[in-house]
């Protein structure tokens, strides 16, 4: 998908495909490291302190990036149903870039304050060999670190959450106008709701870590098996959302990807002007 938008110019200076690039990116780079944890530990294999700690600092990283970036799809769709005449002037590629510039900077917020707490406050060294899986709370086990992750996820969350949900109330009533678009908005409005459905099972996200603690501790059999299922819930299913949304709702997209998927096969798409709404 990450080709196929690269491959034709007008996915790369339309700021919604811009915007959906820099997401599945971000949610491509997270899919990777979480698996890549997952792997090392089926395979039983412990790594030196520092090599977990750059696999896990990206994952948080990146894991930042999903939710301000659909806050952001978000507004852009209300400035396209809201303020028509003017989409045009306001989300234009350059301020695209400048926002997605804006969404990497905060997201790394998070990453220095963890990176630096890990190397002012664990005594142990980095250069050690871990005795337990490499994870976000073996590296992490500090109360210090739990306290700074519930504060900044309840902040990007909850903000988050604001932006999509007003946007989502602001155009149902827009909906109502007789002279706006009725197809138009009512596809932004499904596409805005699926944004705060994802951002639910992103949220449920963070609490794996307990889930899977409470059942360790209580010694289930199958353990295991369920935390295995609640890492495709939670953790895969959400970052594959993204796709599903844009990639095969998108009409031009999809015979795009349909065409490369196929190697060529299938025919292109013959070409059509995209809305800038």
């Amino acid at each position: 998908m990450l080709y196929s938008l690269k491959s034709k110019p007008v996915f790369r200076e339309t700021s919604r495909y811009i915007l959906f690039g820099n997401l599945l990116f971000a949610d491509t780079i997270l899919l990777v490291t979480s698996q890549l944890l997952y792997i090392l530990a089926v395979a039983g294999l412990f790594v030196i302190r520092y090599i977990c700690a750059v696999i896990v600092l990206v994952a948080i990283f990146t894991s930042t990036v999903s939710p301000l970036n659909l806050s952001v799809m978000s507004l852009e769709r209300y400035v396209a149903i809201c303020y028509p005449l003017r989409h045009s002037s306001i989300v234009t590629p350059r301020t695209t870039g400048i926002v997605i510039a804006v969404i990497w900077t905060l997201s790394s917020l998070n990453t220095m304050i963890k990176l630096i707490m890990l190397l002012v406050l664990d005594s142990l060294p980095l250069d050690q060999v871990m005795q337990e899986f490499c994870s976000t709370n073996k590296l992490f086990c500090l109360e210090i670190h739990n306290q700074v992750d519930n504060i900044m996820q309840g902040i990007v969350f909850t903000t988050v959450g604001f932006i999509i949900i007003y946007t989502y109330i602001t155009m149902m009533v827009i909906a109502k106008s007789a002279s706006s678009d009725k197809d138009l908005n009512s596809k932004a409005r499904k596409t805005v709701l699926l944004h705060l459905i994802q951002l639910g099972l992103s949220l449920s996200s963070t609490v794996l870590p307990s889930i899977v603690s409470a059942l360790k501790s209580r010694g289930m059999d199958k353990a295991t098996q369920i935390e295995y299922i609640l890492f495709i819930v939670m953790i895969i299913m959400p970052r594959c959302l993204s796709p599903l949304i844009y990639g095969l709702r998108d009409k031009i997209f999809r015979h795009i990807l349909m065409h490369h998927l196929t190697c060529g096969l299938r025919p292109k798409v013959k070409p059509s002007k995209i809305s800038s709404y």
